[in-house]
């Protein structure tokens, strides 16, 4: 059996994105070579159309009815080991 499951590498994951730093210089530089390259780039219907369907499935999925949802979950002893807080509407 391996060693790295797929819940041992979650559990080891560390977020390596360059927006993440503490250095705003670098930062800065990472969101300016992301903004670069979407504004140097011709749009075509293409892109509107799939930004019309994004917009549009947004909008179709806030306009449907909120849903509720409870999650148990137990540690052996019998106390509660998740507490979870969503945002509310």
């Amino acid at each position: 059996m391996s060693e790295n499951t797929a819940l041992s590498e979650l559990a080891n994951f560390v977020g390596r994105s360059p927006l993440a730093t503490a250095d705003l210089s670098a930062r800065n530089r990472v969101l300016a070579g992301m903004t670069g390259r979407l504004l140097g780039k011709k749009r075509s219907v293409g892109d509107l159309l799939g930004v019309v369907l994004v917009l549009s499935a947004r909008a179709r999925r806030m306009a449907q009815p909120q849903a509720n949802i409870d999650i148990d979950v137990f540690a052996p002893g019998g106390k509660r080991a998740l507490r979870l807080t969503l945002g509310s509407r």
